[in-house]
Formats: C-alpha cells, sequence, structure tokens
C-alpha cells in the first residue's frame, strides 16, 4: 500500500471544533425583551420567539421550562433565543412582566 496519495494533516488549533467546557453567553442587549411571531419555514405553523434575554443557558432553559408550563404547549431553546410553539405573546408577555421585565411585542 502506498501512503504518498494521502493528504493527512495534524493540527493543535482547535478550529471549528465547539469546546463544551466554554461557557456561551448572550450578546449584550438594550434590556428590552421582544416577543415575536413567525411562521416563516414552519409549514404554516406559528412561534413565539423570546429575544433579548440575558440569561446563561441553564437559566434560559429553566425560564423556558416554566413558559411551557405556563402556556401547555412544546417549546426549545435555540442559540439564546426561547421559541414557543404558537402565538403564545400575551401570556408570556404577562409572565415576564410578573419577573419585572421589560417586554415589547415586535413584528406582526
Amino acid at each position: 500500500m502506498d501512503f504518498s496519495d494521502l493528504n493527512l494533516v495534524y493540527s493543535t488549533d482547535g478550529g471549528k471544533i465547539d469546546n463544551p467546557k466554554i461557557e456561551k453567553k448572550a450578546a449584550k442587549g438594550d434590556g428590552i425583551v421582544r416577543l415575536h411571531r413567525e411562521t416563516k419555514g414552519r409549514k404554516g405553523k406559528g412561534v413565539t420567539l423570546i429575544k433579548g434575554l440575558e440569561l446563561d443557558e441553564k437559566a434560559l432553559k429553566a425560564l423556558a421550562k416554566e413558559i411551557k408550563k405556563r402556556t401547555g404547549t412544546g417549546g426549545s431553546v435555540k442559540d439564546f433565543v426561547i421559541e414557543i410553539q404558537g402565538d403564545q405573546r400575551e401570556i408570556i408577555q404577562l409572565l415576564l412582566e410578573q419577573k419585572n421585565y421589560k417586554v415589547k411585542l415586535a413584528g406582526s
């Protein structure tokens, strides 16, 4: 077997590999939580997006769990954005305002 055809390279640089030990942090915002309604790319089904929460990933997941329980729907956390199924903006707005967040309804 001839190994001259192989271009095997070893690098100590991390490159695009994510290091699970490094804690990702949300980008700093203006202190206002925005609630968006979105249907694009979801086969017509709407979701409520919650953006602008300056929480770490663990606290964000705990808040998402509480919101899902209060609204009785499913959802997830992706890239520091909470996605809740359906148009639940009014319920979420009340919940977040009770927690002393400044909330705005954004989009249509």
